[in-house]
């Protein structure tokens, strides 16, 4: 069987927990599509899929690099082929589950990927600059790109100009798609808006009592605020607080501000993809995998 099926959604819409519900009943096993929780130590401002929260269903490319190393796009591209490929030649079935778009898409839409190295020497260059100047910067190089990329992602804007730097195309190259290598189901999690922001609410409340700010602590002594693994969500909005420049309630309002804005941002992405299916629980999705699968 050469089939895949994907869930998807924003930020805290319950991926993992349908995930796995879907996994135990239809033997399979997850592939994380998270871009954030590849990495090690970074556990509750990820909101990290425990082991516990995976009740013995496999999961992979989660805790693979440390902070402070770099996975590229056509990294993670070949190696979740490799992992997918590999539980089908098992007779499972693969659950690609996540909500970065761009990982997502480079394994449905097999996206040809240009392989360009990471550039220290460029990348610390093109870190001291602001969001704006690596706009400015990518629209002189790659228009389209400039006008597509998530903005606020200052590492996504990094990595966008030093492809176009290092090969001299576009980082736009990037939606060039290949031949399919899975047939495909897309399953997207339907959360309405209030529903979606109560939970990002209670979320953050959450982490803040599982030891999110001593996390945050820990890893900035240990790499520095520098790295491009700190910049996001969740970590970000603690830096102006151990700086005593704003309080621990403002440092979380802005946490749960930026989740919400992330989450539409999520969202938008998913609504241009038509074959996307909209699911709003467990049973619906079900029915329509286990039809996905009796299919020839």
């Amino acid at each position: 069987m050469n089939k895949l099926i994907v869930i998807l959604g924003p930020t805290a819409s319950g991926k993992t927990d349908l995930a796995v519900f879907l996994a135990k009943k239809l033997k399979g096993e997850v592939v994380s599509a998270d871009s954030r929780q590849i990495y090690k130590e970074m556990n509750i401002g990820t909101a990290k899929v425990t082991k516990k929260e995976m009740t013995g269903v496999p999961h992979y490319l989660i805790d693979i690099i440390p902070p402070n190393k770099t996975f590229t796009l056509a990294q993670y591209k070949i190696r979740t082929i490799k992992i997918i490929k590999d539980i089908q030649r098992r007779g499972k079935t693969p659950f690609l589950v996540g909500g970065t778009g761009l990982y997502i898409k480079a394994v449905v839409e097999n996206l040809q990927i240009p392989k360009v190295a990471p550039n220290p020497a460029l990348r610390e260059k093109l870190e001291k600059k602001t969001n704006e100047e690596l706009l400015k910067d990518l629209a002189k190089l790659d228009p389209q790109a400039a006008e597509t990329i998530d903005r606020k992602n200052k590492r996504r804007l990094v990595r966008a100009l030093e492809v176009c730097i290092l090969s001299g195309k576009p980082f736009s190259a990037l939606k060039i798609k290949g031949k399919p290598m899975f047939e495909v189901l897309q399953l997207g999690i339907s959360v309405p808006r209030q529903t979606l922001y109560r939970r990002i609410n209670q979320r953050v409340e959450r982490q803040i009592k599982d030891g999110l700010i001593d996390e945050v602590k820990n890893l900035s002594r240990k790499y520095g605020w520098n790295l491009p693994s700190l910049s996001g969500i969740g970590y970000k909005e603690f830096k102006p607080y151990f700086e005593e420049k704003i309080t621990l309630r403002e440092a979380k309002k802005n946490l749960k501000q930026n989740t919400r804005q992330y989450a539409r941002r999520q969202m938008t992405w998913f609504r241009k993809d038509k074959s996307i299916q909209w699911i709003k629980n467990a049973k619906e999705a079900n029915r329509l995998i286990k039809k996905f699968l009796q299919q020839n």
